[in-house]
């Protein structure tokens, strides 16, 4: 697929990340420390990469170093996730506007564009809602909230559990190989970095916070209402995928829909990931659209 590997080719986050300038470390958003990696000048334009369900940062492994080319590039680890603090409370939507907004301001930014996948996406969407004046451009990667298959659902529920309950290879494995088309897009230092986030005594407690919203009925009490998708004002692209496994390519199009000039996209033999599983794919489109190029 993308960056053409070689038969039998070691793949790892450092190789996607070889000669790519970046900072790790952590921030202060309204007392919750924050991970992030951050790539780009501090003066130009900010982009925000937000991870799904019971992700982390590394999901951008392949993203930050040529978005940090035009833009202050950050991808965090999300409230409750990866090395973030994990408060000891559920983490509904509220909870995760609230900390993008203290991210922001951490990093002394009035406004920035987000990019979400996923629970990202949803937070994203919600975020631009409720806070309109703080959102240049809008990007919903499989974001499908509401919409998601109950099985889905069901399924991603019980991989999340079993993989953090019991971190062993092939449940962190399997977890990883839910959201990619092709199983060879998940390289063992992938698992092995996903392995050591969710081995750590704290995200037991942590990922049934996380899970709190993954409930048909938490789905719909949270969900982004029409009249909210009617009032989004950035720019906006909803990108979907051909085998995504939340949601059919007609729920992104319905949901593109329903969002005032929307863009839409479909990138083909990809799952959940396609930010990670076609990278030189998704930054052409990414990077362009975040430029305001057709």
């Amino acid at each position: 697929m993308t960056d053409n590997w070689a038969p039998g080719e070691y793949r790892s986050i450092w190789s996607d990340l070889h000669g790519v300038s970046f900072s790790q470390g952590f921030k202060d958003a309204n007392g919750i420390r924050t991970r992030y990696l951050h790539s780009g000048e501090d003066d130009k334009p900010v982009v925000i990469f937000l991870h799904g369900t019971g992700g982390h940062a590394e999901a951008y492994s392949r993203n930050i170093g040529p978005h940090g080319k035009h833009f202050s590039t950050w991808a965090i680890d999300m409230l409750g996730h990866g090395l973030t603090d994990k408060p000891d409370y559920d983490y509904e939507i509220p909870r995760y506007i609230d900390h993008i907004a203290g991210f922001l301001d951490s990093i002394g930014a009035e406004k920035a564009s987000l990019s979400g996948e996923s629970l990202g996406g949803w937070v994203a969407a919600a975020f631009a809602s409720a806070h309109p004046d703080r959102v240049d451009k809008l990007v919903l990667n499989t974001a499908a909230s509401d919409r998601v298959k109950p099985g889905a659902l069901e399924s991603l529920r019980a991989t999340t559990l079993a993989a953090v309950e019991d971190p062993n290879w092939p449940a962190v494995k399997a977890r990883l190989e839910w959201l990619m088309f092709d199983n060879d897009d998940v390289h063992d230092d992938l698992i092995a970095t996903r392995q050591r986030i969710y081995a750590a005594p704290e995200m037991l407690d942590g990922v049934r916070h996380i899970l709190c919203l993954h409930t048909v009925e938490a789905r719909r009490e949270y969900a982004v209402t029409k009249d909210q998708w009617n009032a989004i004002a950035a720019p906006t692209l909803v990108l979907w995928t051909d085998h995504d496994p939340t949601a059919t390519v007609d729920v992104g199009e319905d949901l593109a829909a329903l969002i005032p000039g929307a863009r839409f996209e479909v990138m083909t033999d990809c799952g959940h990931w396609p930010q990670f599983e076609d990278a030189d794919t998704f930054n052409k489109l990414h990077i362009d659209f975040l430029l305001g190029k057709s």
